[in-house]
């Protein structure tokens, strides 16, 4: 028996090892005291909300009932049409800790988020300054574990990779694809840290911790205006600077649930996946001029094996293709079932999903690259910056 399609699968088996390697270990928040500092640092929590009704309560509702002891939490409303400002203004009646402000109007050459979180950082009081989402959920010990790690490690801006809710059937198909996606690029938090070149620097915008002096260091969120990743943009500005940055580990203690349809989904990753990687890719130019090929290849490559599978109950390839694609195929189906019990906490099953994961992510990309520079987000069209 020829050992020639074993051999061929072997890449399927490569990629998952080298993967897992490098999201190996990296800092915890687990690992500093869940009590919070001697003397804390004010810390306001600015959380930008546009059209945001139906997530607004219970985000701002996990950072009030923090085990931190000295919190601002400002909410801007960034124009919203469905009732976030008037929900969150009923919770600051409750509860004299929460400020809502409206931001102001939009001015052409800034992203809407980045406008509201200057927005709010220009009403913050606190020396610490902490931007979330709003699609998030806070543990009571994140903040006092945060603001310990930035202490102890003397941290300029901290960011934290939280669980991802995956609920519907679409978020729990196509998110891990996207995720997997992105330890291929970057690794898990121990390799972005150790990486000494800027572009391998990125954020969680879901949770970004700055001193009030570092901000000010970086320009804020002025300096990030235009572009479309301003969390990654954010970090790989501080670090450029000399900054120490650090991402650490937060699952047990922030979690973010980021869409809830297959049309949010599209949308969503449509803004990010393909105009954010360009701040992102190595090699300068050529590397952006082939980034493209490196987004579709790896979902291509996962797609290959079971397309080869059907193409051989059909009669349309030899028993070696065959052979080579059922291999590569049961590798794949490993690779996701770990993917989905050990780090989605999800039933393996879905395993067997991953080909339409993987088609979906193919369509984001493809209509992504045909934007190009143009991004729309909630109603609202941009032009990514480029420097």
């Amino acid at each position: 028996m020829s050992l020639t399609p074993y051999l061929a699968a072997l890449p399927w088996l490569a990629v998952p090892v080298v993967i897992a390697w490098r999201m190996r270990g990296g800092p915890s928040l687990d690992r500093v005291p869940a009590a919070p500092p001697a003397d804390p640092p004010l810390v306001s929590v600015i959380i930008p909300a546009r059209d945001e009704a139906r997530n607004i309560a219970r985000c701002a509702h996990s950072v009030l009932a923090s085990a931190y002891p000295a919190l601002e939490v400002v909410v801007v409303n960034d124009r919203s049409e469905d009732g976030t400002g008037i929900i969150a203004r009923e919770l600051a009646r409750r509860d004299a800790r929460l400020r809502v402000i409206d931001a102001p109007l939009l001015p052409p050459d800034w992203f809407g988020k980045q406008w509201a979180c200057a927005a709010g950082a220009a009403e913050a009081r606190g020396s610490v300054l902490c931007f979330t989402d709003a699609d998030t959920v806070h543990g009571r010990e994140l903040l006092p574990r945060a603001v310990s790690e930035m202490r102890e490690r003397s941290l300029d801006l901290l960011t934290v990779a939280g669980r991802q809710e995956m609920v519907g059937f679409w978020e729990r198909v196509v998110q891990p694809q996207v995720f997997t996606l992105l330890a291929l690029r970057y690794g898990g938090p121990r390799a972005v840290n150790r990486s000494r070149r800027v572009v391998d620097k990125i954020a969680n915008g879901q949770l970004l911790l700055f001193t009030r002096q570092a901000y000010d260091a970086v320009g804020g969120h002025a300096a990030v205006r235009g572009k479309v990743a301003e969390d990654l943009a954010l970090a790989q500005r501080a670090f450029a600077l000399g900054l120490r940055t650090e991402v650490a580990l937060g699952v047990r203690h922030l979690t973010t649930r980021m869409y809830t349809t297959l049309g949010e989904i599209v949308r969503g990753w449509m803004k990010n996946i393909y105009a954010g990687a360009h701040d992102a890719t190595p090699l300068g130019a050529p590397g952006r001029a082939l980034l493209p090929l490196m987004l579709l290849a790896p979902m291509l490559a996962m797609l290959a094996p079971p397309v080869a599978l059907v193409l051989a109950a059909l009669g349309l390839v030899g028993s070696g293709v065959a052979m080579w694609a059922l291999t590569a195929t049961v590798v794949s189906l490993a690779w996701w079932a770990l993917v989905y019990v050990g780090g989605a906490r999800l039933s393996p099953a879905y395993a067997f999903a991953y080909p339409l994961g993987a088609l979906v992510v193919v369509y984001i990309i493809v209509r992504a690259v045909a934007r190009g520079e143009r991004v729309e987000w909630k109603g609202r069209e941009y032009v990514v910056a480029r420097e």
